[in-house]
């Protein structure tokens, strides 16, 4: 896929993105620690005919840090770079750690969206500085750490690609090992491995960290375009709950529990189902 990445500078900040394929437009709220490279999940939609745009969320790749203020500082330049792109509305896609902005945009900026699809979403309280997680990411992601932290993951991961994808695996299914194999592709490796290469915090994470668990009930419950929420039953990166808290929350929206091995809903033998379900929901909004 050619992929072309541009830089929108504004009132002295920058936004890198990246435009994929032509068609009707996606804006796509990429997950934490990726950047506008994002890939899971594109070939499909290219190949159906949309155009996949994506901005580096607030201090991840290109971004100017300064975006990430607040979610209505961030999301007030996402609008600016769609008016930048001559792009009216677009069908919104918020990943993982950027199901806030996702949700933000869709309920603060309604003439711009289409239809919202949140895939392993973030959409209430995640992370907090009492989990284990959250005082882990404060060591191993900071701005200063981070890329030797990415570059140490991607060098094991190039020369040990099957015990580093082991290694990782806990942190994306709350499957054992051996119950998830039937579910899993012999892609999947690479796949992980690719993905690792491809990673940076930036300051982008610390960002998430303090806005992820801003999203309130309102801004929820302002969410009126058709909403399709993607979330895999085994998903342990970012809990089930998450997707059943904003189904009952947004009036307009439609639950789609996968059987994938985990919080990559992209990989394994069920990807090919939730590229189909995803295209059957934004062809028909």
């Amino acid at each position: 896929m050619e992929r072309i990445i541009k830089l929108f500078s504004c009132e002295n900040i920058s936004i890198e993105y990246s435009i994929i394929g032509k068609g009707e437009p996606i804006f796509v709220m990429h997950g934490g620690h990726s950047n506008c490279h994002e890939e899971f999940g594109y070939k499909a939609l290219v190949e159906n005919g949309f155009s996949v745009i994506t901005p580096s969320r607030a201090g991840y790749g290109g971004t100017s840090k300064e975006v990430g203020k607040s979610l209505a500082t961030a999301c007030g330049y996402y609008s600016k770079l769609l008016a930048h792109l001559n792009i009216e509305k677009v069908h919104l896609l918020a990943i993982s750690a950027g199901g806030p902005s996702g949700i933000y945009f869709a309920a603060h900026y309604p003439e711009r969206v289409a239809s919202l699809t949140l895939q392993s979403a973030v959409t209430k309280e995640w992370l907090t500085p009492k989990d284990k997680e959250y005082k882990a990411a404060r060591i191993l992601f900071r701005p200063k750490v981070e890329k030797y932290t990415w570059k140490l993951i991607s060098l094991m991961n190039d020369k040990f690609p099957q015990f580093i994808f082991k290694q990782m695996f806990p942190s994306f299914s709350n499957l054992r090992y051996e119950e998830a194999k039937s579910k899993m592709s012999k892609e999947d490796v690479e796949a992980i491995r690719k993905m690792n290469n491809r990673q940076r915090s930036g300051y982008g994470f610390f960002i998430d960290l303090k806005q992820v668990n801003a999203i309130s009930g309102e801004d929820l419950q302002a969410v009126r375009c058709p909403t399709l929420i993607m979330h895999s039953k085994h998903d342990g990166s970012v809990p089930l709950e998450h997707s059943f808290h904003v189904h009952e929350n947004i009036p307009s929206s439609d639950l789609c529990l996968l059987d994938s091995w985990g919080h990559l809903i992209w990989l394994g033998k069920s990807a090919e189902k939730t590229d189909i379900n995803l295209i059957k929901f934004l062809n028909s909004n």
